[in-house]
């Protein structure tokens, strides 16, 4: 994976706002580059995935790794 072209730290944030951050910055980016989420919402990894299906973008991986969720996303929308 490339590295990514933006990174939002929502470390401390819970259900909804890390979503909502992540769809905000989306809509400023262009097709096809890379977001990295930076969460400890473990309800992230179960919100994450729905959100870019029911928004047309990829989810590339999950990563989590000392209570730090990272989550790489591509703009396809």
């Amino acid at each position: 994976m490339k590295t990514p072209d933006f990174s939002l730290d929502t470390l401390g944030m819970y259900c909804p706002l890390p979503v909502i951050f992540t769809s905000k910055k989306m809509r400023e980016m262009t097709v096809d580059q890379v977001l990295e989420v930076l969460s400890d919402d473990k309800g992230i990894k179960k919100d994450m995935p729905i959100w870019c299906k029911n928004s047309g973008n990829e989810l590339i991986e999950i990563i989590e790794k000392d209570g730090v969720i990272k989550i790489y996303l591509r703009k396809k929308t």
